[in-house]
Formats: C-alpha cells, structure tokens, sequence
C-alpha cells in the first residue's frame, strides 16, 4: 500500500484483520503518525448542547441502583437517567 506521495510506510498497512486480537496486536506495536499519509480527511459533528451534571445520593440509593443495572447489563448512570425519565413523564 502507497501513500499519496508513492512511498511506503514502515510496514505495510493490512487491508483486514483476521481477528480482533490481531488488529490491537498491530496497533500496539504500531504508531498512526507511520500512516497519516494515508488517511483521508473526515468531517465529524460535535453536539456540544449536552452536558452532565453531578447529584448528591445516599449511599444506600447508590448501592441499590448499581445492583439493578447489573441485573439489568446498564450502568448505573443509564438506570437512574431512566428512571428519572420514566417518573417525570408519569407527574407531566
């Protein structure tokens, strides 16, 4: 595989990976700055409009609901913005 300017980099860029494990295996060992030439330019769209912000729990809530988002394979953040959700909905 060339660059845009003809020339290799220092080992050539596979077109697949059989694996996972072999595509971190090669990155572990590798630097993207040996391939930047062959990159293309993307653009990508930031939604800065979202923000987090931090509550206060009890311990005991805390405990709780990290127990249900493991039962249920969500973090816990996931689990409480739901239930925050579905409440709301249900007092509008």
């Amino acid at each position: 595989m060339r660059d845009k300017h003809g020339s290799s980099p220092k080992n050539e860029l596979p077109d697949n990976f059989a694996s996972l494990e072999q595509f971190w295996e090669f990155w572990d060992s590798h630097s993207s700055a040996d391939y930047e030439d062959l990159m293309e330019p993307v653009e990508v769209e930031i939604d800065l409009k979202s923000s987090k912000v931090y509550l206060a729990l009890a311990r005991d809530l805390l405990s709780k609901a990290r127990t249900q988002a493991r039962k249920q394979g969500v973090s816990t953040e996931t689990l409480i913005n739901l239930w925050l959700q579905e409440k709301l909905t249900t007092l509008a």
